[in-house]
Formats: structure tokens, sequence, C-alpha cells
């Protein structure tokens, strides 16, 4: 008897249910039955990254808080940062650096399927990732933002390769931005010192009979360590009915941290979640090629180094120039390492991020 493939079809529900459950059957066992490698692979094959060119350094800091170029340095590896300038926003810093993206893909924005912005910091609340759109002028793209914090590109990307292997869409643009420092206490010298802005793209696509260069993944959060790393909405409820606050404008607390909770934290996580997403790609660490993790302290990434066996040289770190840019770290890395030619195709990468949610997840990929 023919079904119709809508189970709320008159024809589904006048079928006798022998009917209804072999067709039922039929529809499982084949989705169950398809093998990993009938998935469509992907590749990476485009990044580009922007940065204000206005720059906050230590020593300016210096004359905000009590603090000096070698504090900063010795605790951080932190010089200096980039930071939005008035009238600046992330939105232009994300089309600057998909711009480049896309000209390093030899593709134009009519090719992308999707964008996925990875943000916590978007110039609208109800996210930013439709503008980088319209201003790519990427007229079929589906586009929405994917808030991790500092893990957001990460799991951004790894959102990318899913609906890539599945045959959804064939182009992806993956872009990792925040301007947080919109939401810094300038006078809180525990976080001050550490913030910058920027953003990151990356252009993913399919690769038909083809391995996947996404060759392993590992993801994890715990709400519990909230209390570590936040930023809060200001107010409460109630503002209907309160005539006093009913037009109050809205806002979000500063940035809350506590530096050494999430330092313990992160020294802990990021090797393991490094070491848990090589295990998936059934890859040692003596594979690995490049680390290119969040960059958030200096020593965070050498005890990651260190824990995998990696040689200073082959980590890739900028944290001295632009500071913790959130979800724009890796692939703002990723991009001056490509374009130094330092990051060559084939070789692989070990990515990591870890922060706000608190969340922490890596992916091995292969470049090109």
């Amino acid at each position: 008897m023919l079904l119709s493939r809508t189970y709320n079809s008159q024809a589904f529900r006048s079928a006798p249910v022998r009917h209804r459950q072999k067709y039922l059957h039929s529809c499982r066992s084949t989705t169950m039955a398809t093998p990993v490698s009938a998935l469509t692979g992907c590749k990476l094959i485009g990044v580009g990254s922007c940065a204000p060119e206005n720059t906050l350094t230590n020593d300016d800091l210096a004359k905000l808080v009590d603090t000096n170029d070698e504090w900063i340095t010795t605790r951080t590896g932190i010089k200096r940062r980039h930071v939005l300038s008035k009238g600046e926003t992330l939105g232009q810093l994300a089309h600057k650096a998909s711009v480049k993206a896309l000209d390093m893909a030899k593709l134009a924005p009519e090719d992308i399927d999707l964008i996925l912005l990875a943000t916590s910091s978007p110039d609208d609340m109800f996210g930013s990732a439709c503008q980088i759109q319209a201003a790519l002028g990427a007229k079929k793209a589906v586009a929405f933002d994917l808030t991790a914090a500092c893990s957001g590109f990460v799991l951004a990307l790894i959102t990318a390769s899913q609906f890539i292997r599945a045959g959804t869409f064939k182009n992806v643009l993956v872009v990792g931005g925040d301007a947080l420092s919109r939401v810094v206490d300038w006078k809180d010298r525990s976080t001050c010192i550490l913030f910058g802005d920027g953003c990151g793209a990356v252009v993913v696509t399919a690769n038909p009979g083809q391995p996947c260069s996404l060759l392993g993944m590992a993801m994890h959060s715990d709400g519990n360590g909230h209390k570590h790393l936040n930023c809060t909405f200001k107010g409460e409820g109630g503002k209907a009915k309160d005539l006093e606050t009913a037009s109050e404008v809205a806002a979000y607390n500063n940035i809350h941290m506590s530096g050494q909770d999430v330092f313990k934290f992160a020294v802990k996580s990021v090797p393991q979640v490094i070491e848990s997403a090589l295990e998936n790609a059934g890859m040692t660490k003596e594979q690995v090629d490049w680390l290119v993790m969040h960059q958030a302290n200096q020593r965070i990434l050498n005890a990651a180094a260190d824990r995998l066996g990696l040689p200073a040289d082959r980590v890739v770190s900028n944290l001295s120039e632009y500071g913790n840019t959130s979800a724009a770290s890796i692939p703002l890395a990723l991009d001056e390492a490509v374009r130094q030619g330092s990051i060559k195709p084939g070789d692989v990468i070990a990515m990591a991020g870890f922060g706000a949610g608190l969340t922490w997840a890596s992916v091995i990929v292969r470049w090109g």
C-alpha cells in the first residue's frame, strides 16, 4: 500500500496499523543504517580577520588603575589590546573579516548558504548575523547567532560541519567576534587588563568523495561554574507594572570574573578536552602540527602545550597584541598564522576554546 511521506496525511492515518508500523520501521531503519562514511566531508578553505585600529597599551591602563606593564605582562602575556572606537560596531569588523575569508576561498557572497556568528556581544540583542548577511549581499544565506562565549567559535565550526555532512548546505561562513570592551569595567584591574575586541571568519565547504577535514571533536558544559564568569542582565522582573521603571533603558552588568577559579578550570580542562578530541579522531598528540587555542592567558597556552608535548614554536599565540577577544581569538590567530605561511595546507590543527558557561570544546581539523 502506498503511504504519504507526511505522517499527518489522510492516507497515512487511514492505513491499517500494520502498514503504518511497517512504514515507520522502514524510515527508522534507513536513517540509522546511514554510515558515517557516506556523509559529505567538509574542508576549511578561507580565513580572514579584523580588529579595531584603536588600541590600549598596558601603559595606557596604568593611567586608569593601579597596575603597570611588567605586572600585566608577567601574569597574562598581554601587552596591548584593540578596542572599538565611537561609532564602530562589531558588525563592521565581521563584514571586513568575512570579505577577506571569502576572497581567500574564491567564493562570492551569493555562494554562501549559511552564516553562523559566534558572539556574546552582538550589536543587537536579537542577533547580528543577519546584518552581516545584508552587508555582504549573501542573499540566499540563512543567518543566525550562536552564543557560547570563548568556546563559541569552536562550537560554531562543529555546527557548520554537521550541516555540511548532512547535505543541508554546501558553503558555510563561520564568524567569531566579540566587542567585550563595551561590558568591561575599565577601573576593575582584574578584568580590564584582559579583554579586547576583534573578529575572525572561516569558510567551510563541502568536499564530496574526500575525507572530512574535521577529524575529531569534544564538547562540554558545566552550568555550575556560571558564578565564576558571567555578564548578567541588570534589572529585575515586574518592569511592566512599575510606572517609575516602565521606560528605563535595559542593560547588562559589566563582566564579573573570578580569575583564579577560571584559571584553574582552564589549566585542567583544556588539555583534557584536546586529548578527548584526538581520541575521537583516532589520532595521537604526535600527529598534531599546530595548537591554536583561545587566547586568554599565556600561562594557559604553555600548560596545554606542555601536556601535549608541543614545542613553543608550534603554539600559535598573538595574545600580546590583542588580549582576550573571546569568540574571535581562535580565527584571528588562525588567520595570522595562515597568512604568514606558518600553517600550510595539510597541517593538522588542534583548536580549543573555553570560557563562560562554563563551556569548553576542542576540534581537530586539517587545514586546506
